[in-house]
């Protein structure tokens, strides 16, 4: 049985500082049909998205150098007016790390440590999402 999101080809970008728990992702991804590429910090994500051009960001939080916040308004900047679902991944779980989220044009917010079935149905509904305003085809 093929599995939509492969058919579909959504790719995704995840960053965090941390190795495992960036590796762990990119496998999780990648296992349900996404094409993860994955990176431990902001400056190196935000070099290759010119060249692999992600359809959806999972982005921690808490990293050095460039934080995701950072990143996440960079990555808006970049993408322009098509949409790009971004997805912060924090152990902050309270109000005002949501409203931070938020400003720096976050659209989903998880905190650590998240139910893969949860992080599933949220790509799930990215897929949904992208098919609703990708109707012309995928980004140029």
């Amino acid at each position: 049985m093929q599995n939509n999101s492969t058919a579909l080809g959504l790719r995704v970008l995840c960053v965090d500082d941390d190795p495992d728990t960036a590796d762990t992702l990119g496998t999780f991804l990648e296992l349900i049909g996404f094409e993860p590429h994955v990176f431990y910090d902001g400056e190196s994500a935000l070099k290759a998205v010119r060249e692999f051009r992600p359809d959806a960001c999972i982005l921690d939080l808490a990293m050095p150098k460039m934080d995701g916040c950072t990143l996440a308004r960079r990555l808006r900047e970049w993408a322009g007016n098509r949409p790009l679902p971004l997805v912060a991944v924090t152990a902050q779980s309270d109000d005002a790390a949501r409203r931070e989220t938020a400003a720096a044009g976050f659209d989903y917010h998880l905190t650590k440590p998240f139910d893969p079935d949860q992080l599933a149905m949220l790509v799930a509904d990215i897929v949904i999402l992208r098919g609703d305003l990708w109707d012309d085809g995928p980004p140029p």
